[in-house]
């Protein structure tokens, strides 16, 4: 796989990475705790669960970097990054949902112990506390984001359901999806650490495009895990996405290059989902560069997402959001 060659452990790198905001990121956890308490047991129960289960937290470290590479000293990034932690996990619940997932972060899924009705409702209860919190940071122009970037992740869901299915799917089609499901939450992460430092337009332009790349890159990646990775090391199922029958773009690059054979055979797996012909599709996946074209435009990604920042001075802050673009394309997980 094309990758960045990091010299340290990808888990070293994330310690690094996180290092300039440790008690930012103390903050965050201490107030997703505060903010996650309901009367409604339930919603503890569920909630804490998938808050607990291990994620990268990568969206909220994103706007609290975002934040201090621009010069911020206030405390409202700490709100504005639970915020984005909260809408992410929303779309985890429902996302989970849609797809029947069992697995996630190497732990069942919260729907597979509390079914699917609780994991629905609660992610809307995560949602709807997250527009709560966005009425008390008191800045239109960071609720305008926020509400934005929920509505177009909301239609990249309905966009990928489109696509569930359908083998004719384009890479152009693929990448729409990309943008609004993945890239939009990390672009609204890094846009806003500008706009609570105040910077001027061309700044927050300048972050919210480091924010589009980095998302990009980190989706492309994941693509080439689900038929890259083991279980353990991915915390899912390897050939998920397979399974649901979505066409990622290893299996559209693989169609575009394959004999007729394997074409009838990958149309055939994505029409009608499920993991039978799971070995050949990985086979054909592999023989045709799939995975190294998938990786090779991640890394072109991540590179973007750095000579956006060139503008930027130089910082602590600064250096980790180079190292988050590098560890977007290097990760095993």
């Amino acid at each position: 796989m094309a990758s960045f060659s990091p010299n340290l452990p990808v888990t070293m790198d994330i310690e690094r990475i996180r290092a300039p905001i440790t008690n930012d990121l103390q903050a965050v956890d201490t107030l997703i705790r505060q903010q996650l308490h309901s009367n409604v047991a339930l919603i503890n129960q569920l909630a804490g669960y998938i808050i607990d289960s291990g994620g990268k937290r990568l969206r909220p470290v994103t706007v609290l970097l975002a934040a201090r590479a621009c010069g911020y000293s206030g405390d409202a990034h700490v709100n504005t990054a639970t915020i984005v932690e909260f809408i992410h996990t929303a779309t985890l619940l429902h996302d989970d949902v849609v797809d029947k997932s069992s697995l996630r972060r190497g732990r069942e899924t919260a729907n597979a112990i509390w079914g699917n009705q609780a994991s629905v409702l609660v992610g809307d209860f995560l949602y709807s506390r997250a527009f709560q919190m966005m009425v008390g940071i008191g800045s239109m122009r960071v609720m305008k984001i926020l509400a934005d970037t929920a509505n177009i992740i909301a239609e990249g869901e309905v966009l990928q359901l489109l696509n569930c299915h359908d083998p004719d799917t384009t890479e152009e089609c693929y990448m729409a999806v990309i943008h609004c499901k993945t890239a939009k939450l990390f672009e609204a992460a890094a846009q806003l650490g500008a706009v609570l430092a105040g910077q001027w337009h061309g700044e927050e332009q300048a972050l919210a495009d480091y924010g589009i790349h980095l998302g990009t890159a980190f989706q492309l990646i994941d693509d080439v895990l689900d038929y890259s990775a083991s279980s353990t090391e991915l915390g899912k199922n390897v050939g998920d996405d397979l399974a649901e029958g979505k066409p990622t773009l290893p299996l559209i690059h693989a169609l575009r290059h394959c004999t007729f054979n394997e074409r009838q055979i990958i149309r055939e797996a994505i029409k009608h989902g499920g993991l039978n012909q799971i070995d050949i599709v990985t086979r054909t996946i592999e023989s045709t560069g799939a995975l190294d074209y998938t990786a090779r435009l991640a890394v072109d990604e991540a590179n973007k997402a750095i000579t956006c920042l060139a503008s930027l001075e130089d910082s602590p802050a600064k250096d980790a959001l180079i190292s988050l673009a590098r560890f977007a394309v290097s990760r095993h997980y």
